[in-house]
């Protein structure tokens, strides 16, 4: 019932939108929005901090499991030398002491990589989603911007996609196509110098 209804009301909104007098008074602008994200400066420097957080990360981990793996050959050597029937019984119950000891360490350290991995992968995401969202932002505004000047009424997306992945505009003749000028006004913006400190770190990590 619900569904049928919220169908009717989209076929009312879809004919009134596309009647031909709202297409007379309607400017309609495209964009293709994954370019314009892509081709964006800012999008690089954030996917470029955001690796750079990870390798971090990455590293800190390596180190964690460089400690896991060196406690458990020496918990082995001890839980070893707790058996040696060479050894007095107080001599073998140190040993095994020291063992168990050691095990619980080695407890500790597995829920500190399974801490660890948890927050960094939390971490990122945060993140990840941050400089997204600051990147839309900038586009947002530079899109409305330009869409009044240009007395645009709405502005289609000609890369969005539905949740079963099909495009959502499904046909356009490329009129009003304002993902250069849109990309241009935010790229106007960047540092003259931004591009070559990235090639130079390009080039020392060849």
């Amino acid at each position: 019932m619900k569904r049928n209804l919220l169908s009717a009301i989209s076929a009312l909104m879809i004919a009134a939108t596309f009647s031909p007098t709202a297409l007379a008074e309607t400017k309609i602008a495209i964009i293709d929005l994954k370019k314009v994200f892509d081709g964006y400066y800012k999008t690089k420097q954030a996917d470029t901090q955001l690796k750079e957080r990870a390798g971090d990360f990455d590293k800190a981990r390596r180190g964690l499991i460089e400690d896991y793996q060196k406690a458990n050959e020496e918990y082995k050597k001890m839980a070893e030398a707790s058996g040696d029937v060479a050894l007095g019984n107080d001599e073998r119950g140190k040993k095994k002491a020291d063992a168990e000891k050691k095990l619980s360490e080695i407890r500790d350290l597995e829920n500190s990589i399974r801490q660890f991995d948890g927050q960094s992968k939390q971490t990122l995401a945060e993140q990840q989603r941050r400089m997204r969202d600051n990147v839309l932002r900038d586009i947002r505004d530079v899109i409305s911007e330009i869409a009044k000047t240009s007395s645009f009424s709405l502005v289609l997306d000609t890369a969005a996609e539905s949740i079963n992945q099909v495009p959502i505009v499904l046909f356009t003749n490329g009129e009003n196509d304002i993902s250069d000028s849109v990309l241009t006004k935010l790229n106007a913006t960047q540092p003259a110098d931004s591009g070559k400190a990235k090639e130079g770190k390009d080039e020392k990590s060849k």
